[in-house]
């Protein structure tokens, strides 16, 4: 196995805990979605998993030298993965999609060319699910919050819960950090300035497995991260415009 030394042109982050069964089949899939069109790393971040995510990993990265694999020792959710992984990033253009095969690897392409085609004025390109394969209470729990969220906020979205996101790395990480940031980006990414792009991807049902996230054990913290990003909205001030004097000698 070969490993480059030189900067891939897309990193694609994976957020998984106790994902053990969908490693592989999922990095195949992202493999074929990607390869001969970019130069690529996978960049999975185990979030305390304590099944056999970690192993799993390990065995597929002495045949692969796309994969990277980070760890934290206990779990500390989504939006810690994610941001672990983007500051791991070597590409300035990132991608990050779900560990537990709902999301398709084909749609990727779709969010990185957007990117690409932005030019530096869009700074996200989000998957929008169609055809969701949740439970109808998953999926009722998900319209509330979507239509609560697009009211407060007015952020142009209808889902921020789909996990394919394209973005520019140094975009994600002048945003301002906290848990739960990843449901919230294209209102906190619209705030810096810079447009946000949709693709409308099919939702799969998850491959194996129990999802990590629950509903009740999040919903009064969404809440309070809700009126958190409705007042960055407010307090955000325009850049002033700033010329340099030069001195006349």
């Amino acid at each position: 196995m070969s490993i480059s030394t030189t900067a891939p042109t897309v990193s694609i982050v994976v957020p998984v805990r106790n994902e053990a069964d969908n490693i592989a089949p999922l990095i195949d899939e992202i493999a074929a979605a990607l390869d001969g069109r970019w130069d690529y790393e996978i960049v999975y971040v185990d979030d305390g998993s304590t099944d056999a995510t970690a192993a799993r990993l390990t065995a597929i990265m002495a045949n692969r030298g796309t994969v990277r694999q980070i760890r934290h020792e206990t779990s500390s959710g989504q939006s810690a993965a994610v941001r672990t992984g983007v500051r791991a990033a070597r590409a300035s253009i990132v991608a990050t999609l779900d560990g537990d095969g709902q999301n398709n690897p084909e749609f990727l392409p779709a969010l990185i060319i957007a990117i690409e085609k932005g030019e530096g004025r869009i700074g996200l390109a989000a998957g929008q699910r169609v055809g969701r394969k949740d439970t109808g209470f998953k999926k009722f729990q998900s319209r509330i919050a979507n239509k609560v969220r697009s009211w407060v906020l007015s952020d142009g979205t209808r889902d921020t819960g789909c996990g394919l996101k394209a973005f520019r790395r140094e975009v994600f990480l002048s945003l301002p950090y906290f848990d739960g940031l990843h449901r919230f980006l294209p209102a906190l990414v619209r705030r810096e300035g810079y447009d946000v792009t949709y693709v409308d991807v099919t939702d799969r049902p998850r491959r194996s497995g129990v999802s990590n996230y629950g509903f009740f054990d999040r919903l009064w913290i969404g809440i309070i991260d809700l009126a958190g990003v409705w007042w960055l909205i407010r307090r955000k001030k325009s850049t002033p415009v700033a010329t340099e004097v030069m001195r006349h000698d």
